[in-house]
């Protein structure tokens, strides 16, 4: 019963026959290696049966025998289940601490790619602050498209007598303002707090109202700077009578007097019809970049808006496309450059058919002799037809035609046999300055607006421009008012 017990757990025979002459010359580390494979008991059990002190010739183990082995089997059990238990324990704590580091790492890596992403913000800010104080790359959308594109041509630059700007930094020091100022001047948004421009309406000389937009004083200074230093230089087409130097209503009504019939047209909507796109176009055909083409047609171009209320603020909406505004400085001289090809072709047609032709502005005037006459029908035609082809309409309802028997008038000027103004201007403004002689200018007014010392002069000096014969002595009439009050 026991024999089986006995053989598989005590191999005593086999320990004390093989091993006799071996046990003899165990280390002492052996011997500790044994002890703790087995147990101290079972081994002092086993050395004992081998050396003979434990008697080993029973069929069975005796009760000690059993309970000093049963507890070698409980012991090496034992230290199996704490082996395990240390290898599982272990294997938690490597991998807490390896959890532990890997969170470390990513607390750090964190910290790091946050830290890196603030100086590229940083170093991005920084250079955006500096392109922004010698460059412009935005001015709202829809207009910003080209701004960077910044070839110029000098060639047509110097064709047209104009100045090269390399860039924006460049512009601006020419101007005498900064960038941010520009930018400022040129933004185009679609509500704003602001209005860069004073807006008001005017009678019209032939009925209604005009609307005029006055720039205010930052932008109006930044459009004559254009106008003196940009427009006034370009080379126009002859016939350009208006908004030049050396040019008046004056030297655009002498090619017609004395005529035997004069023809009056004039363009609808004059400047509003020479929208943004235009007048960006006007800029880049005389040489300048997109950028700066972009910038100048900004400066120069306003979109109608609406003014809303809205918690005691006043919001500016954009209610059109931009085009050049009635008031503003640089839209003569615009239109004037828009029109050298309109006035080329009005003029080269006009002369193969016997006909002289001026501009003034969007009033265009013909006039011929008796021999040009029949040609009248064609010449009006082929008139409206070129007019279309560059973009204009002309107005329906202020064509002209005067023979020589009626008042022939251009811009204002009767061109009859001499120029000369309308008796009845001559005679109100003599009225005018028989009652300023006996009460004072004070309360005066002429054609609806109040006369100042100024405005006063500046009639007489007009009616001397017109006819120097009259004009002379009213004008020395007004000198000796003045010098009175």
């Amino acid at each position: 019963m026991f024999e089986g017990f006995r053989d598989s757990h005590f191999p005593l025979n086999d320990m004390s026959n093989t091993e006799n002459s071996q046990d003899s010359r165990l280390s002492r580390q052996q011997i500790y290696d044994r002890i703790r494979a087995t147990s101290k008991q079972e081994y002092i059990l086993s050395e004992m049966v081998r050396l003979g002190f434990w008697p080993d010739s029973q069929d069975a183990p005796t009760l000690p025998e059993q309970l000093i082995r049963r507890e070698g089997e409980l012991t090496r059990e034992l230290t199996e289940l704490l082996e395990k238990q240390r290898k599982f324990d272990n294997r938690e704590q490597m991998f807490k601490e390896m959890r532990k580091k890997r969170l470390e790492e990513s607390h750090q890596k964190q910290a790091e790619t946050k830290e890196r992403r603030q100086r590229e913000r940083d170093e991005r800010a920084r250079r955006w602050k500096e392109l922004k104080a010698q460059d412009i790359g935005y001015l709202g959308d829809g207009v910003s498209g080209g701004l960077q594109n910044k070839e110029h041509s000098a060639e047509r630059l110097a064709q047209n007598n104009l100045p090269a700007f390399a860039s924006v930094a460049e512009l601006v020091q020419a101007m005498g303002i900064s960038v941010g100022e520009l930018r400022f001047l040129t933004f185009q948004r679609d509500v704003s707090k602001v209005s860069h421009y004073k807006r008001f309406y005017m009678p019209k000389k032939s009925g209604g109202m005009r609307l005029i937009s006055a720039p205010m004083p930052r932008l109006k200074a930044a459009q004559h700077w254009v106008l003196e230093h940009l427009l006034q230089t370009v080379p126009l087409h002859p016939a350009a009578r208006g908004f030049r130097s050396g040019e008046s209503i004056v030297t655009n009504a002498a090619p017609h007097v004395g005529r035997d019939v004069v023809i009056n047209l004039d363009v609808k909507d004059f400047f509003p019809t020479v929208s943004y796109p235009r007048v960006k176009g006007v800029f880049r055909g005389l040489g300048y970049s997109e950028q700066l083409a972009t910038i100048f047609a900004l400066l120069c171009t306003e979109p109608d808006v609406d003014a809303l209320e809205l918690d005691g603020e006043t919001y500016y909406v954009v209610a059109s496309g931009r085009h050049l505004p009635q008031g503003a400085p640089t839209s003569p001289a615009l239109t004037n450059i828009l029109c050298r090809r309109l006035d080329s072709r009005l003029s080269g047609m006009a002369q193969k058919m016997g006909f002289a032709y001026t501009r003034y502005a969007d009033d265009m005037t013909f006039s011929g002799t008796e021999d040009t006459l029949q040609n009248l029908t064609k010449l009006l035609w082929r008139a409206k037809k070129i007019i279309s082809d560059e973009g204009f309409v002309v107005h329906p309802g202020k064509l002209r035609i005067m023979r020589s028997g009626s008042r022939q008038e251009v811009t204002g000027i009767v061109v009859n046999e001499q120029m000369t103004l309308e008796r009845g201007t001559l005679r109100n403004f003599r009225a005018l300055l028989f009652q300023i002689e006996k009460d004072g200018l004070r309360g005066k007014t002429w054609k609806g607006r109040e006369l100042t010392p100024a405005s006063l002069r500046g009639l007489a000096h007009y009616i001397v421009m017109v006819n120097p014969q009259k004009g002379r002595p009213l004008l020395e009439r007004v000198n000796a008012l003045l010098r009175q009050a």
